[in-house]
């Protein structure tokens, strides 16, 4: 397979994501590739620097560059010579098979949704975090911060997305799926939250176990848990804040060591027709390693092709 990479993606481009593109090397088959997108002259530069013969990959030339701090769709319009848009354009004629980037996160949800669309029955798609758990297994916390403000019927599809993930990239069997609340009881909550739980709880396309609070996130109550863009992107950055706190202090083990970004690398966009993973943008070279290998793990699995297949059984239920 080919899997495109944004070279000039992230706040330590270029030299980390051509540092971890050649560490991904050691990991992937020869009959895999990874393709630069980026400038070529800043791309050559870093690999003779890195001292790595530039036809291992294949290099793109991308001159232009969205920064992290630009609107999404103006810059997807107005560069179209950028690595996202060149990226993207190549998804869509499928000259790659997967693209990634520690870039701007809502260049590359545009340019998903622009270029290979969502899957059809999908109303938004999202993004998702891996929370390690204090027994050892991990759950997957769904949106982190692609939809803010959002409806009951998109966090029931959140439910679908996350649970579909757990089970084909984590293998996880019957995935518990729960709704982030601030109480247990099924009357608790917000408008949003309560009117997804009266969707969720009697749902035949995933195994719903009722409310968590966030007490439970780090414990063994769920395998999935859904909330709102706005709420899941709160929570992720908090554990972000407490990891390097600790890592500041010295204080670490084995635990705290599963909460580092580089161990996961990004995130699959959820429900888009083909294989999107967005980095963290302080991505460093592991985790752009961890990104790439992300991306050959998800096309493997057809996630999306079996997103799709869910969404038509979706459909059926919601016609009985």
């Amino acid at each position: 397979m080919k899997i495109g990479l944004d070279v000039m993606g992230g706040d330590f481009a270029p030299k980390a994501t051509i540092k971890g593109a050649c560490l991904a090397l050691n990991e992937i088959s020869s009959s895999d590739k990874i393709v630069l997108i980026g400038p070529e002259e800043v791309i050559l530069e870093e690999l003779k620097l890195a001292g790595v013969d530039p036809g291992i990959f294949i290099i793109v030339h991308a001159p232009e560059v969205i920064g992290m701090g630009e609107h999404p769709t103006r810059a997807i319009a107005h560069k179209p010579k950028s690595s996202i848009a060149a990226g993207f354009h190549m998804l869509k004629n499928k000259d790659i098979d997967a693209f990634s980037s520690a870039g701007n996160s809502g260049a590359m949800v545009v340019g998903s949704m622009y270029s290979v669309n969502t899957i059809q029955g999908i109303i938004r798609p999202c993004t998702s975090a891996v929370v390690p758990k204090e027994n050892g297994s991990i759950s997957i916390l769904l949106d982190v911060g692609t939809i803010t403000d959002t409806k009951p019927e998109v966090m029931y599809q959140f439910g679908i997305l996350g649970s579909l993930y757990a089970e084909n990239i984590y293998k996880i069997g019957n995935p518990r799926v729960a709704l982030l609340n601030l109480g247990t009881e099924e009357e608790k909550g917000n408008l949003l939250c309560q009117s997804s739980f009266a969707l969720m709880k009697n749902s035949k396309d995933f195994n719903f176990i009722g409310n968590v609070e966030g007490r439970d996130i780090l414990k063994d109550k769920a395998d999935v848990i859904v909330c709102d863009g706005f709420t899941g992107n709160v929570v992720l950055k908090l554990m972000e804040s407490v990891y390097r706190m600790l890592i500041k202090r010295g204080l670490t083990d084995e635990y705290i060591g599963r909460m580092n970004y580089e161990n996961y690398g990004g995130t699959p966009l959820l429900g888009i027709n083909s294989t999107v993973i967005v980095g963290h943008g302080i991505s460093n070279d592991i985790a752009i390693k961890s990104m790439i290998l992300l991306s050959k793990e998800v096309h493997e699995v057809e996630l999306s092709a079996k997103i799709q297949k869910a969404l038509q059984k979706f459909s059926l239920n919601n016609k009985e």
